[in-house]
């Protein structure tokens, strides 16, 4: 497929668009293994097309042993068979395309699979070889190197360097099974422009960039230091020279980049997103921040404020492949999101969580920028205890067990609710085991209630499309009660969000619009509900 023409680029497509993001093990199962697959997602195409999103995130569908989830790669260029074929993923492409939804795929540029055929030459070079340039590879520290190089802390709990036959060390931010990339190497640079045309070419409008700080490290890797900058392998300087020349080849193409970008610095956050970088970034402070109206809203204001610089919009997400689902995360007593705080047994009511996640879908969505919607959101899924033996994370392995990890929120999902696995698939059980009450959630099920959160969702999108005053532009916070979020849009539009524990009155308006719950009998807005108004 040829690049796109000067025309059709100059659409920012991407400043508003709600995105879906698919996981594919777990979204649908089209041959009845078990395991999610591209033939699954092209026969949902239609439902997601219903459901009013403008593009589709596939977290990685490349070859892969599938340690860490897909995240270590094995081939960027081959899609794994558990998935389905390359051929496979260009029909899915298109035909996505033809249903109104662009696809965005991920890229995981810090790291590849320790099964690459890189990583494989390098271990067989041996010391001072060419091969292993392409990796962080060093002698040990003490009397018979048995220490590691560094002190480096891991992303994951655990080790960061693993000590080969031969004596050397290679780095590994992650997983031992996740070697990182020497990212000075030209090779390695060239490699993933390669891999980024190839995708483009392909049709893809855009690239969902992993742990994007991370790429570049320190030359002589020091020890890190807590609180002393700049960090040896997290937002080097260096790194945006590698982002500069990623931007030349998305614009020949008319392609986009989000990157994962976990910052405290909200300027540093903002070099990411200036006009010849990336396009936008995920908004991690709002994901993590807790059902509290005022830290909420400095949350808001703190993203808007660092975004404006740059004239980059915000991009807004409540949950991922990486955290607790919302409507669990939300029913707990402390409603923020910590990875190093996730234990088991957190009681959590539902009830309370999937009242406060409505309400938070029409807070999302009335903000101004792009959101990203994770599969089952939409559901109202909540976050499943895994048995510890079917538990296939490596952060709970590495954490001792004492860490639930991430596989409670990518159980697939529920799409019929008498079927054997609750229509995921056919009659094999799913690669990881959902709940009982899984039909509760089911999309046919859903389909049929006026008041489920599906239906929220589809309603919500609908007039996020069709009605003028949401997207990308101005918002300016309105005068109202302490716990209470409420804020204008252009050409009329009030967002109106109660979290202050009691009952509060409505601003002046002409039409309710939607409505996250029933209003009181009295036509004030109960605690924990959104309301979107026309005035």
């Amino acid at each position: 497929m040829a690049a796109v023409q000067t025309s059709e680029r100059t659409v920012a497509w991407w400043r508003d668009a709600v995105i879906y993001q698919v996981y594919p093990r777990s979204f649908a199962d089209g041959d009845g293994d078990g395991t999610g697959d591209l033939a699954g997602v092209r026969a949902n195409l239609p439902y997601l097309a219903r459901l009013g999103v403008d593009a589709v995130w596939f977290t990685p569908w490349y070859l892969s042993p599938l340690v860490d989830g897909g995240y270590d790669v094995a081939d960027y260029r081959t899609i794994d068979p558990a998935f389905g074929t390359l051929d496979e993923a260009e029909k899915l492409i298109s035909e996505a395309a033809a249903s109104g939804i662009r696809t965005i795929v991920d890229i995981v540029p810090n790291h590849i699979s320790d099964q690459h055929a890189w990583f494989q030459a390098a271990l067989a070079a041996g010391p001072g070889s060419p091969e292993r340039e392409l990796f962080h590879f060093r002698p040990g520290r003490g009397e018979h190197g048995e220490l590691p190089p560094n002190n480096w802390p891991s992303q994951f709990a655990g080790d960061t360097w693993t000590r080969v036959p031969d004596g050397e060390w290679y780095l590994h931010l992650f997983a031992p099974e996740q070697p990182d990339l020497n990212w000075s190497h030209p090779t390695v640079r060239r490699e993933h422009e390669d891999v980024l045309r190839f995708w483009f070419e392909r049709g893809v409008a855009g690239v969902r960039i992993d742990s994007a700080a991370l790429l570049t490290k320190h030359p002589g890797l020091p020890d890190f230091t807590e609180g002393v900058d700049p960090h040896p392998y997290i937002d080097q300087d260096e790194i945006h020279d590698i982002y500069r020349s990623w931007r030349a080849i998305a614009d020949e193409y008319g392609g986009i980049f989000v990157g994962e970008v976990w910052l405290p610095d909200s300027e540093r956050f903002a070099r990411y997103l200036r006009p010849d970088e990336l396009h936008t970034a995920f908004n991690f402070n709002f994901l993590a921040c807790p059902w509290d109206a005022g830290r909420l809203r400095r949350t808001i204001d703190d993203t808007l404020a660092e975004h404006a610089p740059v004239k980059a919009p915000a991009t807004w997400v409540l949950c991922n492949h990486d955290v607790t689902r919302t409507v669990t995360r939300y029913g707990r007593t402390d409603t923020a999101f910590d990875f190093d705080t996730k234990t088991f047994g957190t009681p959590t009511d539902l009830d309370l969580g999937t009242r406060r996640a409505r309400a938070a879908a029409l807070l999302t969505l009335a903000l101004p920028g792009s959101v990203y919607l994770y599969q089952g959101e939409e559901l109202g899924l909540p976050e499943a205890d895994i048995p510890l033996d079917r538990i296939q994370d490596p952060m709970h392995f590495r954490s001792g067990g004492t860490d639930p990890g991430r596989d409670g929120c990518r159980v697939p999902l529920p799409w019929a609710a008498g079927a054997p696995h609750s229509g995921f698939g056919g009659g094999t059980e799913p690669w990881l085991p959902q709940p009982a009450d899984w039909p509760h959630y089911a999309v046919d099920r859903q389909d049929a209630d006026p008041h489920s959160m599906l239906a929220l969702y589809r309603e919500a999108l609908r007039l996020r499309h069709t009605t003028p005053g949401f997207g990308d532009g101005p918002m300016t916070w309105l005068p109202s009660d302490d716990g209470v979020l409420a804020f204008a849009r252009t050409d009329g539009l009030v967002c109106v969000v109660n979290l202050s524990g009691r009952p509060v009155e409505l601003p002046a308006h002409d039409a309710q619009l939607l409505g996250s719950g029933p209003l009181g009998a009295d036509g004030l807005l109960p605690d924990d509900t959104a309301v979107w108004l026309r005035r």
